[in-house]
């Protein structure tokens, strides 16, 4: 069946929830009410992946200004503002019939097209050092440890410059090979 990534709408919540509890422990899993609140405020950055009606992965967060996130972000949310030059990533989470089908990976890519489209520098998340390889296979650089202390956890900021991201996919990059 063919995957459809759009935004979240409040119809998507209780699939949502559903993934978002599954994927993260309790201390570190959004509630219903920051989950419902995000689809009013950020629609345009929450993301879902549908095969037909059937919600199997999705991603959000909020524009920001910092090029790290903070814990604040994960308490209340605001609209995104046109200014802020970072595109974070507060959830990415699939549902586990469903991964390893690469749906994680094509939710970043759609979310980096967003943020690019709202000229944002960079795409910015935490995650945990087991996720450190999956990021950095998705391009993002790995810029050390997070001042958060989320859920108790040891938490590391990775963070995709969208400007070398286009600059690459344009092939220019630079190979180290002088010309």
């Amino acid at each position: 069946m063919t995957l459809t990534i759009k935004p979240a709408e409040p119809q998507d919540l209780d699939q949502i929830m559903t993934i978002e509890n599954a994927g993260f422990s309790p201390a570190e899993a959004a509630t219903r009410a920051s989950m419902a609140e995000r689809i009013r405020q950020i629609a345009d950055t929450f993301l879902v992946a549908k095969q037909g009606a059937t919600v199997v992965g999705y991603i959000v967060g909020p524009a920001f200004d910092q090029r790290y996130l903070t814990d604040g972000l994960f308490e209340a949310v605001r609209p995104n503002a046109a200014g802020d030059a970072y595109q974070t990533v507060l959830s990415l989470a699939v549902s586990p019939a469903h991964q390893g089908a690469g749906i994680a990976s094509r939710l970043l890519t759609a979310l980096a097209q967003v943020a690019r489209a709202q000229h944002r520098q960079a795409l910015t998340l935490t995650c945990l050092q087991r996720l450190v390889p999956f990021y950095e296979r998705n391009g993002y650089v790995n810029e050390g440890v997070s001042d958060s202390t989320h859920a108790g956890e040891t938490w590391y900021n990775l963070v995709l410059p969208l400007a070398d991201e286009l600059q690459a996919h344009d092939g220019h990059e630079n190979d180290g090979d002088p010309e």
